[in-house]
């Protein structure tokens, strides 16, 4: 009997990272600069601060003109098949303004600003920003907000001109707070081109700043929590989609996204529970169907993951992350070959995105293609040669291959350069494991733990580590608390069935084994060992019924073959068990060769 391969582990915490983490976009090389001015008259409502707010929304909205303008005429840009006001939305995500010259008289406010831009980097950004309708669909509700604040604005600097009383003290509160609002929003925009750019802490400066001036905008906690997410504080991101809910309790993204980090928690319930809010606000969000399917495969429901990944591809069969992701689902099911077409597809769709060939690396991994896999594993690196992720990926692609000393190296780049990446201790603790370093395993593990304690592959992991140790009371804690984390895991089952049964106790360990096939009918080992235990029992007829199903799942099993001729020999029937030795030597199995040899008999 053995425990589940930990490879096992691996592609579950593998799974997790590459199905929620956002790629970074490169930074700026070749640059063009567009630059513009604007004079701004102000009224007896504003001062220097407020005539600089207004006149930097407007120069800003110049500027993003001129380069939608040039962006228009790029022969790229107009394969999108997109109108200059979409660019020009979508470019508002992607730079940012800069004031290079400011002038006030105390009546007039004058400035002179520039964006700074490589417009061969703008246009990937578009295109990656056209594809992805959740983010796109943000952008143009900022760019709408904006807009509004600006017509509201100039409605109140009218209204200003000759209210008295009372209704122009509300005038001018309103006033200011639109001045807020406006510069809120700036704040924001400039937070939103940091967070495309994969500037994550950046982008939350900005996001603080912006919800100072404007604690009521839901939009502002949300984008924040995205933010967090990205940079593994899961917690506090779930805290921002909580407050944004809060603000606006019809906001199908902030389900959604608190959905993610829940899953990402570990928490798939929970996770289930927000997406399917989500898609009762917006049964057109892709997204929302793609963190459902997520939570399913934690859950180990991997068919209906695959129908809700399928669904969010109907609704947007532009968004490679939805290919990508039921790609990676496929490896796992086992059907490569279209997990394959989907990793294609999705680098068809984005060829920048390090994610996307890394998981072409895996699928080229489990075809036995390693040149290919190597191949696709360094050009992810090479499109993010500093994100953690892109070494984690091919350090699980290593260790798959057998190269567990390239594989540490990589885990231990991880840890460098995000030390914080639980997965990527737990995936060492693997390979520690693996290698005998039991003790080491568990260190990794604890840190592991420590950093991310609701993922019940961890727990898993460290009972792995823990039974090989020899402390099996141990390991079967660590396994009660996968299964509470995660009831629907059918291999944490099968491993405390196997620490039941190490202790003696293999009626605890018969019912771990039932649970074990009725949620995995197709669990060849759970069937092995459940008959050693009933033929530790006495219950032979019992165990030959799950040695038979064992042997009928997996024809190469050499352990079924040998365990079922013991039964045999229990029962008397020495023909019968000696046929059963001879195949499984055959197959290799040294225990079943070394009786025959002791027997004199050939194999």
């Amino acid at each position: 009997m053995k425990l589940i391969s930990r490879m096992h582990i691996l592609y579950a915490v593998l799974f997790l990272i590459l199905s929620f983490l956002l790629s970074a976009n490169s930074s700026f090389a070749e640059t063009k600069t567009f630059i513009k001015e604007y004079t701004y008259e102000a009224s007896e409502s504003d001062n220097k601060i407020s005539s600089r707010i207004i006149a930097l929304r407007e120069v800003k909205r110049l500027l993003l003109e001129e380069i939608g303008t040039y962006l228009e005429s790029q022969t790229e840009v107009k394969n999108f098949q997109i109108t200059k006001d979409q660019i020009t939305t979508l470019t508002a995500g992607i730079v940012s303004t800069k004031i290079i010259e400011d002038k006030w008289d105390g009546k007039v406010y004058w400035l002179k600003a520039k964006i700074v831009a490589d417009p061969q980097d703008v246009i990937k950004s578009v295109d990656s920003l056209r594809k992805d309708r959740e983010m796109s669909k943000e952008l143009d509700e900022i760019a709408k907000h904006s807009a509004e604040l600006l017509k509201e604005n100039e409605r109140l600097r009218k209204e200003l001109l000759t209210a008295k009383g009372e209704k122009k003290k509300e005038a001018t509160d309103a006033y200011k707070k639109t001045i807020n609002s406006l510069d809120a929003a700036e704040w924001f925009e400039k937070g939103y081109a940091d967070f495309v750019a994969g500037k994550f802490n950046e982008a939350i400066a900005l996001f603080n700043k912006a919800i100072e001036l404007d604690p009521k905008d839901a939009r502002f906690y949300s984008s924040r929590g995205v933010a967090y997410g990205n940079l593994g504080n899961n917690n506090q991101a779930i805290k921002d989609c909580n407050k944004a809910i809060e603000l606006n309790p019809k906001e199908a993204r902030a389900y959604s996204r608190r959905g993610a980090n829940y899953a990402k928690l570990g928490n798939a319930n929970q996770a289930m529970k927000d997406c399917n809010k989500a898609i009762e606000l917006d049964p057109k969000d892709s997204i929302a169907y793609l963190n459902r399917g997520n939570a399913y495969a934690i859950l180990g429901n991997r068919d209906q993951a695959i129908n809700d990944f399928n669904k969010a591809i109907k609704l947007d069969p532009k968004d490679p992350r939805n290919y990508h992701t039921r790609g990676l689902n496929y490896i796992i099911l086992g059907n490569v070959n279209q997990a394959m077409k989907d990793f294609d597809k999705a680098i068809e769709l984005d060829p920048q995105d390090a994610r996307f060939h890394a998981g072409r690396g895996h699928a080229y991994v489990k075809l036995g293609n390693v040149s290919q896999a190597i191949e696709n594993y360094d050009k992810s690196i090479e499109l993010n040669p500093q994100d953690a992720t892109s070494y984690f990926t091919r350090g699980v692609g290593y260790a798959e291959l057998g190269n567990d000393s390239q594989a540490m190296k990589d885990f231990d780049k991880a840890i460098e350069l995000n030390p914080q990446l639980a997965m990527a201790y737990s995936s060492r603790g693997a390979i520690y494991d693996k290698l005998g370093n039991y003790q080491q395993a568990i260190k990794d593990y604890n840190k592991a733990i420590e950093l991310n304690p609701q993922l019940a592959d961890i727990y898993t992991g460290r009972g792995v580590a823990y039974y090989d140790l020899g402390n099996t009371q141990q390991a079967i804690k660590d396994f009660n608390k996968a299964i509470e984390l995660n009831p629907q895991s059918t291999d944490v089952y099968y491993d405390r069935g196997l620490a039941y049964s190490n202790l003696g106790n293999y009626q605890q360990a018969i019912k771990d084994y039932n649970k074990a096939i009725e949620l995995n009918p197709q669990n060849a080992g759970a069937h092995n060992n459940r008959g050693t235990a009933y033929l530790e029992l006495g219950n032979t007829q019992q165990a030959i019924k799950d040695f038979n199903k064992a042997i009928e799942l997996e024809p190469q099993d050499a352990m079924a073959y040998s365990n079922r001729g013991n039964a045999y020999y229990k029962l008397g029937n020495k023909k019968a068990a000696i046929e059963d030795f001879k195949i499984s030597a055959r197959l290799g199995y040294k225990d079943a060769q070394d009786f025959l040899r002791s027997q004199g008999i050939e194999w």
